[in-house]
């Protein structure tokens, strides 16, 4: 379980004047035929890499995209290369930002002249990365007079660039977005004002099992969504049609909703095929039919849902509780991420399809704090020590 943390230095707190300073940042972003589609990591990334060129630092910044074969050089993989991610960071930040490519082999190359930031290609196409390896650990580390594991989204694997520059690195600290994600999760996790729920969304059951098992123990009220749900309908005793379902999870689904208020759907929205033109029509869960697939909640559901969000101090959403994606039935999530918008207490969001759907109905200023996190994110809710984190502790 992730017990109370030790004391992790922050960058903030550090003289980072004149020094050689390597942040681990996530600029894993999506980019098709050398365009960047989203820009929500990079953007993150930025007061990181602001506070170390307003302190003085000489500063170069490391990340992996994609997932390229590692000992095969960039240029034989140029899909993977982080080209277009330097010229968007220079773009947004205003001053030259280099790329280097041969850091390893030449880490002269890698020393930033006045007034530039060096971006280091992908750390996934350097043998030893995955492995956590020592030897490129220590490469790493040697670039370097501080390392600043800024990372989230990255925290959960022991790689190279995350945990094994850490441990060699002359000084290891967290930087200002990872900081606010512990900070945020300590909130939500560690001492929630409460009452306190959970909306925990996605197609099984089985691929969020610790994370329901987790808060089903911390929770007051645990609201499950998707074909997630479509389990608990089956535990609970009512038909869910050729609805997604893991008929093989029913007791867990049972054993879950003896341990917390699972509110479950009065009504869906169900149609005969998985389409975005397919035909929705409402119904009363008890009148699913065996050729009908619940796509996503109805509106009396959502009513009760509303008013369960409205009274809550503290909220944890990750997932769907439809298929928001095709307009017919993005309802219930369009209205769970308003409730969570409106709701006066504190939120935090995480998740890929948590943070598209937060992007498509407009809501994310709203949210008290959006993880950049998936996988860390679903890690650190369920208790499991994340291994970047852990190395940054004294």
């Amino acid at each position: 379980m992730n017990t109370p943390s030790k004391k992790i230095e922050r960058m903030q707190d550090m003289d980072l004047k004149g020094k050689r300073v390597l942040i681990r940042e996530d600029l894993n972003v999506a980019v098709k035929q050398g365009v960047i589609v989203n820009d929500t990591r990079i953007v993150a990334a930025l007061p990181a890499l602001k506070m170390a060129i307003d302190a003085g630092a000489k500063l170069m910044v490391m990340s992996h995209l994609g997932r390229p074969e590692e000992g095969k050089p960039i240029s034989a993989q140029l899909d993977s290369s982080l080209a277009p991610v330097a010229a968007h960071l220079q773009a947004l930040l205003g001053f030259p930002v280099r790329l280097v490519q041969d850091y390893l082999e030449n880490p002269q190359s890698a020393e930033p002249a006045d007034g530039e930031m060096v971006l280091l290609e992908n750390v996934r196409i350097n043998v030893g990365e995955n492995a956590n390896s020592d030897d490129l650990s220590r490469a790493y580390a040697a670039l370097c007079d501080v390392f600043v594991m800024d990372a989230f989204g990255t925290a959960h694997r022991a790689q190279a660039s995350t945990h094994g520059v850490a441990k060699f690195a002359p000084k290891a600290v967290a930087g200002p977005l990872l900081a606010a994600e512990l900070d945020a999760l300590d909130k939500a996790l560690k001492n929630p004002e409460r009452p306190m729920l959970a909306i925990v969304g996605g197609a099984k059951v089985s691929s969020k099992l610790q994370v329901l098992e987790s808060l089903a123990q911390k929770t007051d009220q645990l609201i499950v969504g998707g074909g997630i749900a479509n389990t608990f309908l089956l535990a609970a005793g009512y038909p869910v049609g050729k609805s997604l379902v893991e008929e093989d999870l029913v007791d867990t689904a049972k054993a879950l909703m003896a341990k917390t208020s699972i509110p479950l759907p009065i009504d869906v929205v169900v149609a005969k095929a998985f389409s975005a033109d397919a035909h929705a029509v409402i119904k009363d869960i008890a009148d699913v039919e065996g050729d009908d697939m619940i796509l996503d909640i109805g509106p009396k559901t959502i009513d009760n849902l509303k008013g369960i969000i409205a009274g809550m101090k503290t909220i944890i959403w990750n997932g769907p509780v439809g298929v928001f994606e095709f307009d017919a039935f993005a309802n219930g999530t369009k209205a769970i991420a308003e409730a969570v918008a409106t709701n006066q207490g504190f939120s935090i969001a995480g998740g890929g399809e948590t943070i598209q759907a937060i992007d498509k109905f407009g809501i994310t200023s709203q949210i008290s704090y959006i993880s950049t996190g998936g996988g860390a994110f679903l890690e650190f809710v369920q208790g499991e020590v994340l291994p970047a984190v852990a190395i940054l502790e004294h």
